[in-house]
């Protein structure tokens, strides 16, 4: 897909009323048909990074810059990478992931500078109801994620939905992120506490 064709589909997502509720995290048709149209579009881009050769690192950068909303300098991620709309992702200077990083990004996701992430790893913006009529009806609301600056994310950690993690944090492998995590702090577990302060 070229970016003429891209870029009309983006508008076309980003001007819906559905997207403004679901980046506004109220609750929005999730099978809207702009959105979908946009989702599948941002696939075969998801699909061409992962398919890039893993030590074309020129070529893989390039690839990210398409796709996410903000890059910063020196990006670094290992295939494969998946993500659901890529342009509500923000990721700063020096940014790097091991293999196996989803996003889902119904809200924005925000990394700061020197940030670090292991193997495995997941955040994840949109909520579903538990009630089950209205979750097969398809609707659902997202909130969104915030990395500060130097931070480490070990392997095979889950970020849920409207959590924060401070500057300078250390998140421990296998953790359950689901509340802000303060700023200087080591935190692992299930769910994820602070137990050591930098």
């Amino acid at each position: 897909m070229n970016d003429n064709e891209m870029g009309r589909l983006i508008q076309a997502a980003i001007t819906s009323p559905e997207w403004h509720k679901m980046l506004s995290g109220e609750v929005y048709d999730a099978v809207e048909a702009n959105i979908i149209a946009l989702l599948n579009a941002v696939k075969t881009r998801v699909a061409a990074f992962n398919a890039i050769s893993p030590v074309d690192y020129a070529a893989k950068e390039a690839a990210l810059r398409n796709l996410l909303g903000h890059c910063g300098d020196n990006p670094r991620v290992n295939q494969p990478f998946y993500c659901d709309y890529g342009i509500n992702i923000s990721v700063g200077n020096n940014f790097f992931a091991n293999f196996g990083l989803t996003i889902l990004d119904e809200a924005p996701v925000s990394f700061g500078d020197n940030v670090f992430i292991g193997p495995g790893c997941g955040f994840y913006t949109p909520c579903h109801p538990t009630d089950i009529e209205a979750r097969n009806a398809m609707v659902q609301w997202a909130k969104p994620i915030t990395v500060g600056n130097n931070v480490w994310i070990g392997g095979n950690c889950t970020i849920l939905p409207g959590v924060t993690i401070g500057d300078g944090c250390t998140i421990g492998a296998g953790s359950v992120v689901v509340s802000d995590i303060p700023a200087g702090t080591v935190a692992v577990g299930n769910p994820c506490r602070p137990v050591k302060k930098l």
